[in-house]
């Protein structure tokens, strides 16, 4: 009997148990009775064929030395009793290394010929976390050795564990999995999708995003892992995931409104942003579960695109309130004719005139005077529409793309290759109201370490001036009705944009009310006004 052990006798059967250091103990349960073990030791009935199969006492002795030394530690020990001594002590080493294993107790089961089947009863401390006990059931094989004719365990990593293989290993630590996240609206209260379903991808967008700065934590776990430190299968939970937060700039009473306000269409997404600090207060679309119109939307967004040209025309010198301007039946460019809603005309009227009364022929007919490239940089340049915003989820941040002849004279009433959403277009009134482009965000830009996108917005004339054109058609011109009752500062612009195959045109509208500035679109309901309108009207309804 080796040096360290104890011997004793309990109901019949042999024990060994390792003292003082080392993992823990070993237990042969052998069905022969006290004594096999030894008696294993002074057999004379070795086999004279080398390469006959292990006796019944050789699968005992070897088994029960390679279970009794893996139990005190002795990783090389263990391992110089099987046929692959290398592969085995650094599986065996790293249990103790990798997996945080501190006890281990084996006991060993009856053997099936070769096969000794043995449980493992382990103890894991990781860092600081309490101790957890662990346990799982192996089986070893002993053979003969071909090349060397010695009696040894069959090593293969499934003896270590059942569910190791080639490749694998078993590790104690932080789960691979990204930590929970809880997102937050701008009171500190919690957004779930099942209070808002119409938030459901965002919030998923969100904790996918952020999930490494909001200073939670994963799951600490054993587990068996691949060569990339994937999770294979997940052994036993040391520690539940903490939870980290990350705020939103969700207002509750803004985003109630946005929901409600779209709550009876089929179709519609809206935004509401605030134009004091580019935060996105409330966002909804209907169907709730269907596609992200109102981030990632791409509309032709019709005559409210006009508040863009209309700054461009100011700041060209080829417009003004107050000034005369054209706004005939018809007008020709690039080879196509341009008319008005039902054919109307202004005559003798302003630029107010044809803005409040939304007269395409009244930008169209400009068109002459501008670049191909003019409405696209301006866009771009004075109102961020194209640029690269990060917003904190996945957007769509307006195109304007150069046309020419007449798609670019189409561009200028927002049709034409103009594409843009509900958070684009409530971005221009709040650039409007406020005078300056502050990119619409849902996520502070502080978290994830973002740069906001930046435009020079209007100068304080042109955003003068056109705060007076959308007041005038918020209160006297096709946004009249919807606006209707609103009190406090307020400016409006009505939009219908035509699509191809679509009986109606998708219906357009974006506004202001003091610090809010609201945009929405109902595809294929009709006038801007009376369908879009009151949509916007609801939401501008809450803001303070």
């Amino acid at each position: 009997m080796r040096n360290g052990q104890k011997v004793a006798v309990i109901a019949g059967v042999f024990v060994v148990v390792a003292a003082g250091a080392g993992f823990g103990a070993y237990s042969m349960l052998g069905d022969d009775g006290p004594g096999t073990q030894n008696a294993a030791a002074t057999s004379d009935d070795t086999p004279d064929d080398g390469a006959a199969p292990p006796s019944e006492a050789e699968v005992l002795e070897v088994s029960g030395d390679f279970l009794d030394a893996w139990a005190a530690g002795d990783a090389a020990g263990a391992a110089a009793l099987t046929d692959d001594a290398a592969a085995a002590e650094e599986a065996l080493a790293s249990l103790a290394e990798g997996a945080a294993v501190t006890d281990l107790t084996l006991s060993a089961g009856t053997p099936e010929g070769e096969s000794v089947p043995f449980s493992v009863a382990a103890s894991i401390g990781y860092e600081d976390l309490p101790v957890r006990e662990w346990s799982y059931d192996s089986e070893l094989t002993v053979v003969r050795d071909a090349a060397s004719g010695e009696i040894v365990v069959d090593w293969e990593p499934s003896v270590l564990h059942p569910g190791l293989d080639e490749g694998l290993r078993i590790e104690t630590g932080p789960g691979d999995g990204l930590p929970p996240v809880t997102v937050l609206d701008a009171e500190g209260g919690e957004l779930t999708a099942a209070a808002h379903p119409t938030l459901a991808h965002v919030l998923e967008d969100i904790a996918g995003r952020f999930a490494a700065h909001a200073g939670g934590s994963p799951a600490v776990v054993t587990r068996i892992a691949d060569a990339e430190g994937g999770t294979v299968e997940e052994l036993l939970e040391l520690a539940e995931p903490v939870p980290g937060e990350v705020p939103t700039t969700i207002v509750p009473a803004i985003q109630a409104a946005a929901e409600a306000a779209v709550a009876d269409k089929d179709r519609a997404a809206v935004v509401a942003v605030q134009p004091s600090t580019g935060a996105i207060q409330g966002l909804a679309n209907a169907p709730a579960d269907g596609f992200d119109t109102a981030l990632q939307g791409s509309y032709a967004p019709g005559s409210t695109f006009k508040i863009v040209t209309a700054g461009l025309l100011i700041d060209e010198g080829l417009a003004s309130a107050g000034a005369k301007h054209p706004c005939p039946k018809y007008f020709e460019h690039g080879g196509w004719q341009f008319q008005n809603l039902d054919k109307f005309e202004i005559k003798d009227g302003t630029f107010a005139d044809s803005f409040a009364a939304s007269c395409n022929t009244a930008f169209i007919s400009q068109a002459p005077e501008l670049s191909d490239e003019a409405l696209g940089d301006y866009a771009r340049d004075v109102f961020g529409l194209g640029l690269t915003w990060s917003v904190g989820v996945a957007t769509l941040d307006g195109a304007v793309p150069t046309q020419s002849l007449a798609q670019m004279a189409a561009s200028l009433i927002g049709q034409g290759g103009v594409r843009m959403n509900p958070m684009t277009m409530a971005s221009v009134s709040a650039t409007v109201k406020s005078g300056t482009f502050r990119q619409p965000y849902l996520v502070p830009a502080g978290i994830g370490g973002r740069e906001l996108a930046t435009a020079t917005g209007p100068s304080a004339a042109t955003a003068e001036e056109l705060r007076s054109l959308m007041h005038r058609t918020a209160v006297g011109g096709t946004a009249a009705e919807a606006m209707s009752g609103l009190d406090g500062d307020i400016g409006a612009k009505t939009g219908s944009a035509e699509v191809d195959g679509q009986d109606k045109p998708n219906a357009w509208f974006t506004g202001y009310r003091n610090d809010l500035a609201v945009a929405a679109v109902v595809p294929d309901s009709g006038h801007g006004g009376s369908n879009a309108g009151p949509v916007v009207a609801q939401v501008l309804a809450a803001a303070p």
